[in-house]
């Protein structure tokens, strides 16, 4: 996010990204940290974080510390109470958390897809961000609230062949953030949800790579075929999504809560 659109937005804010070392991940760090907000970062390899956390100290002046760099498994309790407490006793509190880690899982019918397989994309996805939403939630309220801005997709409003985990897993997500909106919207608890289309990220080269193994098509003929139901003909970047995110961590969005935001260049329109 360019420094003037950000800046005011999130002045202040105590933000935790879960998967922060990724494209999505990182940008949102950029945009959060150029509008004036303290970010935490985790993900499993806190080495991986090294790299951005000095980047956003030099960028915004301020010291390493207010960017806490975390070491840490979403799908582990203990691991996620401890990096989550980490990050709140750094930033003396936490007001944000972008509920951000997720992964893909394989590309195949749903007939062959291995049960091992779907087993980890449901506790990465949604075991994952179930466990980092209340955690978060425990130490927003004692703090009078805050926002809780969960990563979907636009998997989580319809279904997609051949991504039989993913797709449940991202409506589970959905699931998650309405619930989460419908009991917390009284103690000042915002949850919202992202559907993002498809994004220039390491996920999408992924899948792509992946749907040309199906067939006798190139990775490039794939990525066409993603782009081809999206009126704006292009992939979106991460840092439109960390735009939306900012926005959602912000008190610009006061009234929003149990949203299910579509961020897709118009394919859910069309």
């Amino acid at each position: 996010m360019h420094p003037d659109r950000a800046a005011g937005l999130v002045a202040g804010k105590r933000a935790l990204i879960t998967g922060a070392a990724g494209d999505i991940g990182s940008a949102t760090a950029r945009a959060l940290a150029a509008g004036g907000a303290r970010v935490a970062l985790v993900d499993l390899d806190a080495d991986a974080l090294v790299p951005l956390r000095d980047d956003l100290a030099g960028a915004s002046g301020r010291p390493a510390a207010a960017f806490p760099a975390l070491a840490g498994d979403v799908t582990d309790a203990d691991d996620v109470r401890r990096y989550t407490d980490a990050a709140a006793d750094a930033m003396g509190g936490l007001d944000v958390l972008f509920n951000n880690a997720g992964i893909e899982g394989p590309v195949v019918p749903l007939m062959d897809y291995p049960e091992e397989d779907y087993e980890r994309v449901m506790r990465v996805n949604v075991r994952g961000v179930w466990l980092n939403l209340k955690r978060a939630v425990a130490l927003m309220l004692q703090g009078g609230g805050g926002s809780i801005i969960n990563m979907a997709s636009g998997a989580a409003l319809r279904g997609l062949p051949m991504l039989s985990g993913y797709v449940a897993s991202k409506h589970a997500v959905l699931g998650l953030t309405r619930t989460a909106a419908v009991e917390l919207g009284e103690a000042g608890v915002r949850v919202n949800a992202v559907c993002a289309g498809p994004i220039d990220t390491r996920m999408m080269q992924s899948l792509a790579t992946q749907a040309a193994g199906h067939g006798d098509g190139t990775v490039a003929e794939a990525h066409a075929a993603f782009v081809a139901p999206v009126p704006m003909s292009r992939y979106g970047r991460p840092e439109e999504i960390a735009e939306l995110v900012a926005f959602l961590a912000s008190d610009a969005s006061s009234y929003m809560t149990g949203a299910a935001i579509s961020i897709d260049g118009g394919a859910s329109a069309a």
